[in-house]
């Protein structure tokens, strides 16, 4: 299952997919505030990877919303992340690290997955590699790019349900 999610790790401007987006070289980020993700505030659940996703989302509060997830596989903890998307310069940025179902971290103590803001368009936040979707108040997608036991990156979508 590590491998499956790698996608997390080694993001870095590889790949476009439908609803992704990579960050040019030299490319800036567009001025934005926390206040422009506040619609992720709350509890989602969905599926993906062979199991329950989970997400809960804290209101914004001193520029940042922190966010923790798990995966659970047949009944049991398989991963989980912990992050948030913070303001930083004048814009916005996604960082996330890894733990294993005994919070082993994945990253190395001073190493912090950093994805940047692309664009926010309409109901979109475009951030390297991620998009935040809000399809209504209780729904939301986030598409990410995932690296394959092949060498591949493939697009994966997690639909979310309010709880």
């Amino acid at each position: 299952m590590k491998s499956i999610v790698i996608l997390f790790l080694f993001l870095g401007g590889i790949a476009n997919g439908q609803n992704t987006m990579s960050l040019n070289a030299n490319t800036t980020s567009p001025k934005a505030t926390i206040a422009e993700a506040a619609w992720m505030t709350g509890h989602w659940k969905g599926e993906a990877f062979g199991g329950i996703t989970e997400e809960i989302w804290s209101p914004p509060s001193a520029g940042s919303m922190m966010f923790v997830f798990r995966l659970i596989v047949d009944g049991e903890v398989n991963f989980y992340e912990i992050g948030h998307i913070r303001e930083v310069d004048n814009t916005l940025a996604f960082e996330l690290k890894h733990f294993d179902k005994e919070l082993r971290g994945w990253e190395e103590k001073e190493e912090v997955q950093r994805f940047k803001l692309i664009k926010i368009a309409d109901n979109r936040l475009y951030f390297d590699g991620f998009t935040f979707e809000r399809l209504g108040h209780d729904e939301i997608n986030i598409y990410g790019l995932i690296h394959q036991d092949d060498g591949s990156v493939a697009e994966v979508k997690f639909n979310y349900k309010r709880q």
